[in-house]
């Protein structure tokens, strides 16, 4: 346990360090900026909630990448999975008018959930029935989620005054709505720590999630085992999917209330990152997360006080999860050989914990 909580907080230390460096050769002061930026993140009660609220989806599209990833699976699309989440979401919560309150969120949430699972489904039956690499296919189905969410504000989803490419609001039966006023913290975040409790007590504790982790770690070692190793690749990609379409409905009935254009920055991007930083931990997902989000959050706070740019964030970012990286070669090696089309997949970071054979 201590291997797994340590490399990752020695990334966070030397990535702190590093950009430290930098910033004192930009003439900037390190604790300033990094003052700033708990200010902003956690430095009032409306900051420390809007952090939480940022965190949200990337609890989501996290606990979807670490689901996959877990079984071996490079799901790389969980930002298109929670595009047609949400667009499921947006396009059936005008309509519930009439519903009863939790009932209609009920649908709207599951609609977003269906609709992700669809989408994941989708990779997962090219990679088991067509062998096509699920990189690829994720990344690409990301695009088409993203043209389709263009096409359909600008088109069947538009509102009715067509004056901004934006579908009309859902039906404010379906809206989950700000419980802690004066904030937007809303129901979204309880969602995803059941979400990523229950997350935990499958992969480690059910033969469901003994299952994944064999295929993971070993596919031809699972398919000696009687795994079925193509069902189970179409199924976990549908969860996974599942995870992250969900996280956009959340996003529509707790925040958005309606479609945009653009609507994720890169979530399921970024919760790549979270689900590294994170070791792959359905609990640990939570804590990554709200580190993220708290960059994010306090990105702004930094540019105001410091006159830093908020692109530093991205930075902080990227030095994270390259010093990740450099603590767990493994982990890197793995997601190499599967780029590759290796064959056989074997999970690097479960590889790292097996003794040689």
């Amino acid at each position: 346990m201590l291997p797994s909580v340590a490399k990752p907080a020695a990334a966070l230390a030397l990535a702190a360090l590093s950009i430290s460096i930098i910033l004192l050769a930009l003439g900037a002061s390190p604790i300033g900026v990094f003052a700033a930026l708990g200010e902003g993140a956690f430095g009032s009660w409306y900051a420390f909630t809007d952090t939480i609220v940022k965190a949200t989806p990337l609890v989501f599209t996290g606990l979807a990448i670490s689901l996959a990833f877990s079984g071996a699976l490079w799901n790389i699309g969980a930002d298109g999975q929670l595009v047609i989440g949400a667009i499921a979401a947006g396009a059936i919560g005008p309509w519930l008018g009439d519903w009863p309150h939790p009932v209609a969120i009920a649908v709207v949430l599951s609609a977003g959930a269906v609709g992700g699972a669809i989408w994941g489904g989708l990779a997962g039956w090219l990679r088991a029935r067509r062998d096509v690499n699920e990189v690829i296919s994720t990344i690409m189905l990301n695009f088409v989620a993203a043209q389709m969410l263009s096409w359909v504000v600008h088109g069947p989803l538009m509102e009715p005054s067509r004056s901004y490419p934006a579908s009309s609001p859902i039906a404010a039966s379906a809206e989950l709505g700000f419980y802690f006023a004066p904030s937007r913290l809303n129901l979204g975040m309880l969602i995803a720590v059941i979400l990523a409790a229950a997350c935990y007590v499958v992969l480690f504790h059910t033969s469901a999630g003994f299952e994944l982790r064999a295929m993971g770690r070993n596919r031809r070692a699972a398919t000696f085992f009687r795994i079925r190793i193509e069902r189970l690749t179409i199924v976990v990609m549908a969860l996974s999917g599942a995870l992250a379409g969900l996280g956009g409905a959340v996003q529509v009935s707790a925040i958005t209330h309606r479609l945009f254009e653009k609507l994720s920055p890169g979530w399921g991007y970024e919760a790549i990152a979270v689900a590294l930083v994170a070791h792959l931990n359905p609990l640990g997902i939570i804590a990554a997360a709200l580190f993220f989000g708290a960059l994010d959050n306090g990105s702004q706070a930094m540019q105001r006080s410091q006159n830093v740019s908020p692109v530093l964030v991205q930075v902080i970012q990227g030095m994270v999860i390259l010093f990740l990286l450099a603590f767990d070669t493994p982990l890197w090696s793995g997601m190499r050989k599967t780029m590759l089309g290796d064959s056989v997949m074997t999970d690097p970071i479960a590889a790292a914990e097996l003794p040689d054979a």
